[in-house]
């Protein structure tokens, strides 16, 4: 199979041909492989490959034989290295699969290598030492975001079409909207993170994926969500396949349109621009839309610290983890200068303060729910600005504390985070572009809780209308120009 007929095609359509004998497991693995010989070396995307098992992959689901990528984070292939993008973690090697890990053999997926992800998925910019930074395949000076910005990388390439991700801030929208993708952060509970983690971020992190086209998210979500035994959290289970709800209509929605972030922060106008032009299809399509804001519950000064109180009193486990594993000292040989500021910042949180953030925690997911009561779906744009130059995301957060690092974080991303504080499901769909330079644009839609269903019936209505699966970057595998 040569390299433009292998990317023409989506995870969906690519199993569709192994089902009808039409290609082998083995040629698409080849053509992945080829698609990250030919692209990766510019855009830095894929820090591990290996050859696919030798075991038979199952068939009989909608992604059985496709290649597929995960995450240097949060997921355990056993008798792989997962290192978290930190020279403290380097050589950590799985001895287990993780529950997920589990899922994605029972799917079918062909798994061939490990994404760049920035250390300990703390940004959402993919820039670590460890692996050097992941670049934007539609402007390789800039970023794909972060922290799934390698999956997103070679998701935009074309090297694989899905491939692992996680969101805990945004981590799975803000790279989809700065590579021009689809991803949908799940409901809290959707899918398991376990077993040797019951929650990540308390409950702030989830497993997902990054897609060129909406099925191919609704077939990876049908197969990797439900509980398992021991899951704090449970989503209850959807009433039909989220595959089934790409052919149906979303019906007429009411959609709260948020243009301004509770930070206070300019928007780009390139991104409000494309933001009203996503509220006004919407209108064509049926939809009604008014102008709203989102009501946190807490002041955004409250939202941020509680936030820095969990991620940085979370990061300090993990790090003393890491070190005492491989007797490695925590300094700046080992970790990188925000993340030990962060881990210094997160030894002096309190026991009774990390309460006090379960309690924010608790107010902002009521808050945000009572949105959903009057209405079906908020609208925002997913970031306020464009994809930024590489080596330069931390400006101006040089000498910054733990706090300081995720005040600077969620200025980056101000519309992002308030959605996994509440668990609720979140979208971020590729409708727009910045006329200027050709930079693809994202706007996010969020649902009450439970609601990846809606979220997905208007994703599909939306790629119909305005499809955005035909947009090639300027890195792509299967140019022929």
């Amino acid at each position: 199979m040569e390299l433009h007929e292998y990317t023409r095609y989506d995870a969906v359509g690519l199993a569709g041909l192994v089902a009808r004998g039409e290609v082998t497991r083995a040629e698409l693995t080849d053509a992945a492989r080829a698609a990250i010989a030919a692209v990766n070396p510019r855009i830095n995307a894929v820090v591990e490959s290996w050859p696919a098992e030798d075991a038979p992959a199952p068939g009989g689901t909608p992604l059985a034989g496709v290649p597929f990528l995960i995450k240097d984070v949060a997921v355990s292939m056993k008798g792989k290295r997962v290192e978290l993008g930190s020279r403290l973690a380097a050589g950590n090697v799985a001895g287990e699969d993780s529950f997920l890990m589990r899922r994605f053999r029972r799917a079918g997926l062909v798994t061939l290598g490990r994404t760049g992800t920035p250390e300990f998925a703390f940004s959402t910019t993919t820039e670590p030492v460890l692996y050097g930074a992941a670049r934007n395949p539609w402007d390789l000076t800039r970023t794909p975001g972060g922290s799934s910005g390698g999956s997103a990388a070679a998701v935009a390439a074309g090297v694989t079409p899905l491939a692992h991700a996680t969101d805990a801030a945004g981590s799975i929208r803000v790279p989809a909207a700065s590579t021009g993708l689809f991803g949908l952060k799940p409901t809290r509970g959707r899918v398991s993170l376990g077993p040797e983690a019951d929650e990540v971020f308390n409950g702030l992190a989830v497993h997902g994926g990054l897609s060129r086209t909406v099925r191919d998210s609704a077939a990876l979500l049908d197969l990797i969500q439900g509980p398992e035994t021991g899951d704090p959290y449970f989503a209850e289970r959807p009433r039909r396949p989220y595959l089934e709800e790409v052919t149906r209509e979303p019906g007429r929605l009411r959609v709260g349109l948020v243009t301004a972030p509770g930070s206070g922060r300019a928007v780009e106008p390139a991104v409000t621009a494309a933001t009203l032009a996503a509220a006004r299809l919407l209108e064509s399509l049926g939809h009604r839309v008014d102008v709203t804001t989102v009501d946190l519950g807490v002041s955004w000064e409250e939202f941020v610290l509680a936030n820095a109180r969990l991620w940085c009193a979370n990061l300090v486990q993990w790090i003393d983890g890491f070190a005492e594993a491989f007797g490695r000292p925590v300094d700046d040989s080992t970790v990188e200068p925000e993340m030990l500021a962060s881990y210094a910042w997160g030894l002096k949180v309190s026991g009774a303060e990390f309460v006090r953030a379960l309690d924010v925690r608790n107010r902002v997911a009521r808050s945000i729910g009572a949105h959903f009561e009057a209405r079906d779906l908020l609208l925002t744009p997913t970031l306020p600005e464009l994809p930024v130059a590489l080596n330069t995301y931390g400006q101006g957060a040089e000498n910054a504390d733990g706090l300081g690092w995720v005040e600077h974080l969620f200025h980056r991303s101000p519309f992002t985070a308030a959605f996994n504080v509440a668990g609720t499901p979140a979208m971020s769909v590729p409708l727009g572009s910045d006329p200027a330079t050709g930079l693809p644009i994202g706007v996010q839609f969020a649902a009450g809780y439970g609601r990846e269903d809606l979220l997905f019936r208007l994703a599909a209505q939306l790629e119909e209308a305005d499809p955005w699966a035909e947009r090639k970057p300027a890195v792509w595998a299967g140019d022929t120009r």
